[in-house]
C-alpha cells in the first residue's frame, strides 16, 4: 500500500504535500464561508459563480500549461506557480482581514489562483512518474490522492474550529503559509534521481490533442472524468448548501461535512494504491455506485444521515478518479504525458465552469436537494452508456455471479471490435 514512500524523492514531496492539501482545504472551506455569510446572504449563485471562476483558468490555459510541462523541468514550473498560488492566498487572506473584501475581489482572486492552479496542474500530475519507477507508478498515484483527502479530513474540520475561534481571515493567511511546505520539498529533491527527459523540441498542443484522438480507449475515459468532475465532484457546494439551507447548520458542521466525506476518500485512496493496474470494471462499477449514493445524498432525511452517506459518497468519488487517472498515465508515452495529463485535467476539471454556476442556480430556484439530484442523474447515464459502449467495443459482457463480493463481472466476449490500444 506505501511502496512508493520507499523512494526518497517521492518521500519527501509527499511530506510537503500533505501539509499544502491540508491547507488548501482550509482555505476553500474558508473561501466559501465568506462568501455565502460575508459578502452575501447565504447567495448559492455567487457561490457557485467563485467556484467556476476558480476552474476557468483549468479550461483555458490547462493545454498549453501541458505543453511548457513537457518543455521544461516539471521541479521548475511548480516551483513557479506554486509561488504565485501561496502570493494569491496572502492577498486574499489580508483583504478579508483588513475588511476590505468585496465580492467582485473575490471573483478576481478566484480567477487568479485557478490560473496559477492551472500550469502547476499537468506538472504536478504527470511528475510523479519522474520520480517513481513504473511499477509503482498506480501506487504512487494512489497516495496522492490519499494525500490530497488526508488534507481534506484535516481541513474542513480545522477550519470550521479557526473560523469560530479566530475569523476567517487568520484561516486563509494560515492556508497561504502551508504553500511553503511543498516549495521547500521540491527544492530538496534530488535532481539527479529524476526520471523525466527534457524533449529535443518544444511540445506543441495539438500533438497532444492528436494524440488523444486517436485513441479510443483515452477518449471515453475523458468523457467520463468530464462528467463526473462537471456534474458530480461539486461537493464544495453540494455540502455548504444542504448545510446551511437544508438543515440549518453553522460553520462548523460545514466544516465537519467536508472531513467526514474525506474518511471515505482516503479509505479509497488506499484502496486503490493497492492495486498495480486499474480494470474498465472498477471504473465504471465505482461511478455506477457514485451515482447510487448522491441519490441517497440528495433524499438524506437528517443531517446525520447526510454526514453518514458522505463516507461511501467519497469512497466511490475517489475510486473513480484514481482509476481514470491511473489508466490514462499506464497508457500514454512519455514524451506527450504532460500534454495528455494536461488535456485530461482540463476536461475533469475544466467543466466546472459550467457546471457550478448552473448548479448554483438551480440551487436558488429549486433548492439545494435538487443540485445533488444533478449528479445522481449525470454519472448514472454516463455509467450506463459507458458500459454498453465498452461491452460492445472491446469484446466484453455483463455476467451476474453468485458471489455476494462481486456478483457482477464483465467477461471476454465474441462480439464487436476491441478499444483500440486498451487499458484494460
Amino acid at each position: 500500500m506505501f511502496s512508493a514512500l520507499s523512494v526518497r524523492n517521492y518521500r519527501i514531496y509527499a511530506a510537503g504535500a500533505i501539509v499544502s492539501n491540508t491547507g488548501t482545504w482550509m482555505g476553500r472551506i474558508a473561501q466559501d464561508w465568506v462568501v455565502l455569510t460575508e459578502l452575501t446572504d447565504n447567495s448559492s449563485q455567487a457561490l457557485g459563480i467563485v467556484t467556476g471562476l476558480q476552474f476557468l483558468p483549468i479550461l483555458l490555459f490547462t493545454p498549453l500549461a501541458g505543453a511548457i510541462s513537457d518543455t521544461f523541468p516539471k521541479r521548475n514550473v511548480m516551483l513557479v506557480s506554486q509561488s504565485f498560488m501561496a502570493f494569491f492566498a496572502v492577498v486574499m487572506g489580508v483583504t478579508v482581514l483588513t475588511g476590505h473584501m468585496e465580492l467582485w475581489h473575490m471573483y478576481v482572486l478566484a480567477f487568479l489562483s485557478g490560473t496559477a492552479a492551472a500550469f502547476d496542474a499537468p506538472a504536478r500530475q504527470s511528475f510523479v512518474s519522474e520520480m517513481v519507477p513504473k511499477d509503482k507508478l498506480t501506487n504512487a498515484v494512489g497516495l496522492n490522492s490519499a494525500s490530497f483527502h488526508g488534507g481534506r479530513l484535516i481541513g474542513p474540520g480545522v477550519a470550521g474550529l479557526l473560523i469560530a475561534a479566530f475569523g476567517t481571515g487568520p484561516t486563509l493567511l494560515l492556508n497561504a503559509l502551508t504553500f511553503v511546505a511543498v516549495i521547500v520539498a521540491l527544492l530538496m529533491l534530488d535532481t539527479s534521481a529524476l526520471t523525466g527527459k527534457r524533449p529535443a523540441s518544444r511540445g506543441r498542443v495539438r500533438e497532444g490533442i492528436a494524440y488523444v484522438r486517436r485513441r479510443a480507449d483515452i477518449m471515453l475515459i475523458m468523457v467520463i472524468a468530464f462528467m463526473h468532475g462537471t456534474f458530480g465532484m461539486n461537493f464544495q457546494i453540494f455540502n455548504a448548501l444542504m448545510s446551511t439551507q437544508v438543515f440549518g447548520k453553522g460553520v462548523t458542521d460545514f466544516g465537519i461535512t467536508g472531513s467526514i466525506m474525506a474518511i471515505g476518500s482516503l479509505g479509497g485512496a488506499l484502496l486503490a494504491a493497492r492495486r498495480d493496474r486499474p480494470r474498465w470494471r472498477l471504473l465504471l462499477g465505482s461511478l455506477f455506485l457514485f451515482s447510487l449514493t448522491t441519490l441517497a445524498l440528495a433524499l438524506a432525511p437528517s443531517f446525520t444521515a447526510y454526514t453518514i452517506l458522505l463516507v461511501p459518497a467519497g469512497l466511490f468519488a475517489l475510486t473513480v478518479m484514481v482509476s481514470a487517472n491511473a489508466m490514462v498515465q499506464l497508457s500514454v508515452d512519455q514524451e506527450v504525458r504532460g500534454r495528455v495529463m494536461a488535456l485530461y485535467m482540463a476536461v475533469f476539471m475544466g467543466g466546472t465552469p459550467v457546471g457550478a454556476p448552473v448548479i448554483g442556480w438551480v440551487g436558488d430556484e429549486f433548492g439545494a436537494r435538487w443540485t445533488v439530484l444533478i449528479a445522481t442523474v449525470a454519472c448514472g447515464l454516463t455509467a450506463i452508456f459507458a458500459t454498453i459502449y465498452v461491452m460492445r467495443h472491446d469484446n466484453l459482457r455483463l455476467r451476474v455471479r453468485a458471489s455476494w463480493p462481486r456478483p457482477l463481472a464483465l467477461e471476454r466476449g465474441v462480439l464487436a471490435e476491441p478499444l483500440p490500444e486498451k487499458v484494460n
